[in-house]
């Protein structure tokens, strides 16, 4: 019996870290850059996007497509970094326990 009382207190600090992990990547904000920095895309490190600033030199109509094209790849390089900082989080709260390939964690 003394393993279950254990082994409730350890998941109730897990959800404890869960919790406080989830309020962390509410507040983490990462940039995603492209066109040498012409354009910026701010998101939390959940995804939520915060923003986007476009250099004033992009913003001409007969370049309509090479901005899209640069804001897409800005927020990809923004995506790829939230997976990395989500990763390394992640891996500290399970405190190196390693998971299967291709499991994520739900949040």
């Amino acid at each position: 019996m003394k393993d279950l009382m254990g082994m409730m207190k350890a998941m109730g600090d897990m959800k404890a870290k869960a919790e406080a992990l989830q309020k962390e990547l509410d507040e983490t904000v990462v940039e995603g850059r492209s066109g040498a920095g012409m354009v910026v895309v701010t998101l939390t490190a959940k995804g939520d996007m915060r923003g986007i600033t476009i250099d004033p030199a992009l913003i001409k109509a007969d370049e309509k497509e090479i901005l899209e094209d640069l804001i897409v790849a800005a927020h990809a390089d923004a995506r790829a970094k939230t997976e990395a900082v989500m990763a390394q989080k992640t891996q500290n709260l399970m405190g190196g326990l390693s998971l299967p390939p291709g499991f994520k964690l739900p949040f």
